[in-house]
């Protein structure tokens, strides 16, 4: 039988051929999917139209959309040569569909309209004349539409209009003028191996309900541990849902490798514990304090240079002082590319003081890890291999599509002992396999979703090379920017000198506000700028970068670079757009 997820190979080539009401689409579709991928397209075109019935060489009048719609036959011939009536989904439910009786034909030309929307999303975000957003309201998007849950079902034609709609006003995340974000971009591999994913619908505790996803998990985070430079890429991990997440899951270790008591005993029976991370750092410390009853008044920022880097002087001085006052510390968490600035700490100087004072050694490198894999930049993360345990986020730099996020741990067995709790309906000792592949006990989560399998199959296409240069090409375009507005007219450096990752932090100064002395009123002038350029990037939908405050500074835009899709035109086309948003400001 064929796939339902065939209609994968199919790709337009002709103007709307993805389009679900052009005539044509689907035969349009099955045409192309049958010159690249021969048997398999012509497979799902068999039992799309009939064996009598396959589409015509390209060239051929194209039937109408009604006819490439087929409905269920009542024999067992597969493909079959039965009359066909059209398929009409708004007499169609989705009880209509497997695993119903005979519902594999109207499941597969569903599925295959739903491919034809998809397909049509994803060739519109490479497209830089489609908006990257069709920004509206919430109270118009909810007044426009209606958004309730129904006891009643609807039918598949009603549902086939949710999903356009959906995708209507979705972000568009791979639009090469899309910047937003850290997380960017559209990886085919990726978003092929997102649908298998899906379409496997398994758990990640156990080997048995997940065999090859367990074993690729096993041999991508050791990878992953080996270009940290741990030997021979010992010690352990887990994909979580986030980098938040694997930031907590190092506090949690870290606590229970100093107190293994409060594992059964609780925060009553350890003394205050204190954790300490840059004043640049990610607020996912904070969280993670709260959630696991530390407290955030036990997490210490350390100050930062101009840069935004840690002061090591300032973190052993900080330490001190809670040692002095009977508390514990117990972490130090370092980040190796912050938020907003892209600040790498210095791993090496932070490493020779947590040695010092014994304390937990934890590097957020959900943003930055990514360089590692750069031989160009990777330099930026030395010191990377003394950490206790790392956090590196490939939905980030890698452009791995979301969500992906590893928590690396140096010591081999210590997330088991942390968090295994012998759930005897999972995890039975008599099993006939080799019970470390089941992963499950170490892990927070029970269910969790197999996220390595997108990040393994980009890296089989990709290689280690061709991530390399995806990242070294982000790194390049930050610095082409920078050279471009570091002194060019209406534009303030937030700080001095080329940026450390692909974060570029400037101002843009309207030329209403050029002429003004830096006081207290151009500054206060000057933080609405960002927010209105903005907003209007949303409304026009041309194009998307964050702005924040940080300290005494006023609104700053923040530009990253992460989507292997942008080029030097678009980096052009950013600074020009700016410049037409925000020059009656």
């Amino acid at each position: 039988m064929a796939s339902p997820g065939s209609g994968f190979w199919s790709f337009g080539t002709e103007e709307g051929s993805g389009d679900p009401e052009n005539p044509g689409t689907a035969r349009a579709w099955c045409q192309v999917a049958q010159k690249f991928t021969g048997g398999i397209g012509n497979k799902l075109c068999a039992l799309l139209y009939g064996d009598a019935e396959k589409p015509a060489e390209s060239g051929g009048s194209e039937p109408t959309r009604a006819s490439a719609r087929k409905a269920v036959c009542a024999c067992n011939q597969k493909p079959c040569g039965c009359p066909k009536t059209d398929i009409n989904y708004a007499f169609l439910q989705a009880t209509d569909l497997l695993p119903a009786c005979d519902g594999e034909r109207p499941t597969l030309a569903f599925l295959q309209d739903i491919m034809d929307i998809l397909l049509q999303y994803v060739v519109k975000s490479f497209d830089r004349s489609t908006k990257v957003i069709d920004f509206h309201y919430p109270n118009e998007l909810l007044q426009e539409y209606n958004w309730e849950l129904a006891d009643q079902p609807q039918n598949l034609e009603e549902i086939l209009m949710h999903c356009r709609t959906t995708l209507k006003y979705a972000i568009k995340t791979g639009h090469p003028r899309y910047f937003n974000q850290l997380s960017t971009g559209l990886d085919m591999v990726g978003l092929a191996a997102d649908w298998l994913t899906s379409t496997a619908n398994t758990n990640m505790f156990t080997y048995e309900i997940a065999p090859v996803f367990v074993l690729l998990e096993y041999v991508t985070l050791k990878k992953m541990r080996e270009i940290i430079g741990w030997p021979g890429g010992s010690g352990d991990g887990i994909f979580s849902p986030g980098g938040a997440i694997s930031n907590m899951y190092a506090m949690l270790i870290a606590r229970f490798k100093m107190f293994p008591e409060v594992k059964e005993k609780g925060m009553a029976a350890v003394p205050r514990l204190i954790a300490f991370t840059s004043e640049h750092s990610h607020f996912s410390l904070k969280k993670g304090a709260a959630a696991l009853g530390i407290g955030t008044d036990s997490v210490i920022l350390i100050k930062c240079d101009e840069r935004g880097k840690m002061m090591p002087s300032d973190l052993e001085r900080r330490i001190l002082e809670a040692k002095q006052k009977g508390f514990v510390p117990f972490l130090v968490s370092a980040t190796a590319g912050t938020t907003v600035y892209g600040a790498f700490d210095p791993l090496l100087a932070v490493a020779d003081i947590c040695k010092k004072y014994k304390i937990w050694m934890h590097v957020d490198a959900a943003w930055g890890g990514g360089l590692l894999v750069s031989r160009k930049h990777k330099w930026k993360l030395s010191g990377v291999e003394r950490a206790n345990s790392v956090t590196w986020n490939p939905h980030k730099m890698m452009g791995v599509p979301l969500q992906c996020s590893a928590l690396l741990v140096r010591e081999k067995g210590l997330m088991q002992s942390c968090n295994q709790m012998h759930a005897s309906y999972l995890f039975q000792q008599d099993k006939h396999y080799d019970l470390s592949y089941d992963t499950g006990d170490k892990a927070l989560q029970c269910g969790r979703h197999v996220d390595v399998f997108k990040l393994w199959l980009m890296w089989r296409a990709k290689g280690t090379t061709g991530f390399e240069a995806q990242i070294d090409k982000c790194l390049e375009l930050a610095e082409y920017l920078y050279n471009i507005i570091k002194n060019r007219e209406g534009y303030e450096m937030v700080f001095d000198g080329k940026p450390q990752h692909t974060n570029v932090c400037f101002w843009y100064v309207p030329p209403s506000l050029r002429t003004l002395e830096d006081n207290e009123e151009r500054m206060s002038r000057l933080s609405k700028v960002a927010p209105v350029i903005k907003a209007r990037m949303m409304e026009y939908g041309t194009t998307m970068v964050s702005y924040q405050p940080l300290g005494d500074k006023v609104n700053f835009f923040r530009m990253v670079i992460s989507n292997p899709a942008a080029t030097h035109q678009d980096i052009d086309f950013l600074i020009e757009e700016i410049e037409r948003l925000g020059q009656d400001l």
